[in-house]
């Protein structure tokens, strides 16, 4: 049994040295300091996702509308730092910072994500439902604010944080690392993060012990909805464009790098730093199918065996009641 248990602790971390160890030797491009700061560019947004995804899943719930709010948030914020937003009624039109819109599009995720955590909590709709609904409501806001043209031209302000680089090391991946190193201290050290791990063991349990479950779980949502807001001004950023298509499939890879990370399709098991080994597992194999010239569609086929043998792991090594 502690075999078992020492094993599945460090499956991920095996498995990640297993992929580096077999890339390396079947291409000469693959340990390289430019093609590593690659990888850690491609994954610094399916973190910022998968980090707020994580918190999602331990309170057993789901989010399906990451990928969409990342694209919203996007557009918005090019938007008003473009055009400005104009108030008739007032006969005005305010203009944008690049810090003022960034601000505009976080608080823009944080509201969707708080509209989840409402009709889930206050509608009882199921996760699934409830940010399915969202998915499309959030992908129609931003064909209606865009008028379904990119938004160009954003200027290097806006920019930096997508395309800059400080001591040599893209700007998202700092952004990404600071993330996690403040979600782990959350989910470790505070009430927040003790609370969320209660609600995914046993709603009922944390009810009955005095947490206010409805509660937790606006709060998850909102920062599941803010998490992808930045990951979507990275996005814009990098491209110094907004397309309203950006973050299409992306909850894909998100909830595949929270499994195979890990965490408990069930709630209650699972860890950021977990998560954080799943994006370099699905940023490397990306990679690495590149490198090797396979086509896309078998990239496709491999990452959802990866995904079925992850989530296969984690159900023959979850206790049986």
């Amino acid at each position: 049994m502690f075999k078992s248990d020492h094993f599945k602790r460090f499956q991920s971390f095996i498995a990640l040295a297993v992929m580096i160890i077999a890339l390396s030797l079947l291409s000469d491009k693959f340990l390289t300091v430019a093609n590593g700061r690659n990888i850690l560019l491609q994954i610094a947004v399916n973190l910022c996702l998968s980090i707020g995804m994580t918190l999602v899943i331990l309170t057993g719930g789901i989010d399906l509308s990451v990928g969409a709010i990342l694209g919203f948030a996007g557009a918005f914020a090019a938007g008003l730092l473009k055009n400005g937003l104009t108030l008739k009624c007032f006969g005005v039109v305010l203009q944008f910072t690049p810090f003022g819109a960034m601000v505009a599009g976080l608080l823009a995720g944080l509201g969707l994500g708080l509209i989840n955590g409402v009709t889930i909590t206050r509608f009882r709709l199921p996760p699934f439902v409830a940010t399915l609904g969202m998915l499309s409501i959030a992908r129609g806001f931003t064909m209606l604010w865009t008028g379904g043209f990119p938004i160009t031209d954003l200027g290097p302000q806006f920019g930096f944080i997508g395309a800059g680089f400080w001591l040599g090391v893209p700007m998202a991946v700092w952004i990404s690392a600071l993330l996690v190193a403040l979600f782990v201290v959350i989910s470790r050290r505070t009430i927040l993060g003790r609370y969320i791990y209660a609600v995914g063991g046993s709603e009922k349990a944390a009810a009955f012990s005095g947490l206010n479950v409805n509660r937790i779980k606006l709060w998850v949502y909102a920062l599941g909805g803010g998490l992808a807001a930045i990951a979507g001004l990275i996005v814009s950023a990098r491209l110094d464009a907004a397309d309203p298509k950006a973050g299409l499939g992306y909850e894909l890879d998100s909830i595949a790098a929270v499994v195979i990370g890990g965490t408990s399709l069930s709630g209650g098991r699972g860890s950021i730093l977990g998560t954080v080994l799943g994006c370099l597992i699905i940023g490397v194999l990306n990679n690495g199918l590149f490198l090797l010239d396979v086509s896309p569609f078998w990239q496709q086929v491999v990452k959802g065996v990866v995904i079925l043998i992850a989530v296969a792991a984690d159900k023959m090594g979850a206790p049986r009641e």
